[in-house]
C-alpha cells in the first residue's frame, strides 16, 4: 500500500528568553481521509495518514459495520488531489447488509456520529461489558499507562496527535497506534489489535486523550470492560460507561489515578508479567 508522509518540517519565529529568532519545527500531516463502501463513500475523516488497514478495519468494527475483520475483501488507500479514498470492499453478505442499511441513512455524516439522522441515534445504546471477568490490579493500570507513554514515536516528534494502545495482562501493549484525531487513534488500534487475533474482551483501551461518549461507546462495541486516560472524561461518557458495566479510569498520573466507575474490577497486587 502507498506511503505516505506523516509529518513536514516547517519553519518558525520562536520567542525564547525574551528574544525573537528563527526556527523549525517538525508537525504532524492532517488530511481528509474517505472511508468508501463499495465506491460510496460513508464518512470523511481528518487523520493522520497512515495505518490505512488497521483504521478500515477499526472504523468498520466500531461502527457496526462489520464484526469481524474477514468480512473485508479488500483495502486499497487511493490517493487523489485534496486527500485520500480509503476503498473498502466487504463481502457478498456483509456488503448487502450494508446497502439496506444506507436506505435508512439521510443527510451527510462525519466523525463520531456516521450516519446519524436523530438525536437518538448520536446517543446510540451502548452494549454492555458487566459480564466480563477481567480484572487488573492497580499497579497494571499504573504500568499500561507507561507503557503507552514510552510508545509513542509521533507525539514525541511532534506533540500533536493522540495516542491509543492496548494492553493484555501478561503481554503488556500488544498494540499502540497514534493520529491527530482521538477517535481515528482508537479506531487503528481497534483494527491493529483485530488483526493480530485479540479480541477486545482480553484487555484494556489506554488513551491519551479525554474521555468522550464516543470513546466508551467505541471501547464497548468490541468487548473491552476499561477505558484508561491521562486526561479527564466528560459527564455522558461516566454516565454512559456506568451503564455499561465499564470501569472508567482517568487522570492517570505517575501512581496516581482516579477511578469513576466500576472500581470493583480493580484489585490492589503486583504487576503481572509484561511481555
Amino acid at each position: 500500500m502507498t506511503q505516505f508522509k506523516l509529518t513536514q518540517k516547517v519553519t518558525e519565529t520562536a520567542r525564547h528568553n525574551g528574544k525573537l529568532g528563527a526556527g523549525s519545527r517538525v508537525v504532524p500531516e492532517e488530511t481528509p481521509i474517505a472511508l468508501s463502501y463499495g465506491g460510496s463513500t460513508h464518512a470523511v475523516m481528518m487523520a493522520t495518514p497512515g495505518d490505512f488497514e488497521d483504521f478500515a478495519v477499526g472504523f468498520s468494527l466500531t461502527e457496526g459495520i462489520i464484526a469481524d475483520p474477514a468480512q473485508i475483501e479488500t483495502i486499497e488507500a487511493v490517493p487523489d488531489e485534496k486527500g485520500i479514498d480509503l476503498q473498502i470492499i466487504l463481502k457478498g453478505e456483509q456488503n448487502e447488509a450494508l446497502v439496506a442499511r444506507r436506505r435508512h441513512m439521510a443527510g451527510p455524516v462525519g466523525c463520531g456520529l456516521c450516519g446519524i439522522e436523530s438525536i437518538e441515534q448520536a446517543v446510540r445504546k451502548t452494549p454492555s461489558v458487566a459480564a466480563s471477568p477481567l480484572r487488573l490490579t492497580d499497579a497494571q493500570i499504573v504500568e499500561a499507562v507507561a507503557l503507552l507513554n514510552g510508545q509513542q514515536p509521533l507525539h514525541f516528534e511532534t506533540r500533536a496527535v493522540h495516542g491509543a494502545g492496548f494492553y493484555v495482562p501478561g503481554k503488556g501493549l500488544i498494540a499502540v497506534r497514534e493520529d491527530v484525531g482521538r477517535h481515528n487513534a482508537l479506531d487503528k488500534l481497534v483494527g491493529a489489535a483485530a488483526r493480530a487475533g485479540y479480541s477486545g474482551a482480553s484487555g484494556a483501551v489506554i488513551v491519551t486523550s479525554r474521555v468522550s461518549v464516543e470513546m466508551v461507546q467505541k471501547t464497548a462495541i468490541i468487548g473491552s470492560p476499561f477505558i484508561i486516560a491521562i486526561s479527564a472524561p466528560t459527564a455522558l461518557a461516566i454516565r454512559t460507561a456506568e451503564d455499561a458495566g465499564m470501569t472508567l479510569i482517568a487522570l492517570v498520573r505517575g501512581a496516581d489515578f482516579e477511578i469513576f466507575t466500576h472500581s470493583d474490577r480493580i484489585q490492589s497486587g503486583a504487576i503481572a508479567d509484561v511481555a
